[in-house]
């Protein structure tokens, strides 16, 4: 049956003959199951769309996501080379790469540090 055709339309089944209960019944049967065929075919064609709504949706969602996601991969990798290159630039100014390790970790190499500045990224 077309979409959009009236629900009332009973042309599709044949008339009753008066003296054929059995056949009316039947016939009755008929435009029932039809009748909720039709409902079914119309609640699962709304479920469709509405899930390709949802799909799209979450798919839109997803590409701002991602799109966020790489600007802040590409700010992340612009400061590790910065950081890498103020780092560079201070190794061969550095004495405190003549200490041994422990010292390190334990701090004798924090005062050589304090000249350098080191510029805040917005996040």
């Amino acid at each position: 049956m077309a979409q959009g055709s009236d629900s009332n339309d009973t042309s599709y089944t044949k008339s009753p003959s008066p003296g054929n209960k059995q056949g009316s019944s039947d016939d009755m049967r008929k435009v029932m199951r039809r009748e909720k065929n039709r409902i079914a075919a119309q609640k699962s064609r709304l479920r469709q769309t509405q899930k390709a709504d949802s799909l799209h949706l979450e798919s839109e969602s997803l590409e701002k996501e991602n799109a966020a996601l790489r600007k802040e991969v590409k700010r992340l990798t612009e400061e590790a080379k910065y950081l890498s290159t103020v780092l560079s630039n201070h190794e061969p100014l550095c004495t405190g790469l003549s200490h041994t390790p422990s010292d390190l970790i334990y701090g004798a190499h924090a005062p050589f540090h304090q000249h350098i500045n080191v510029p805040h990224y917005p996040l």
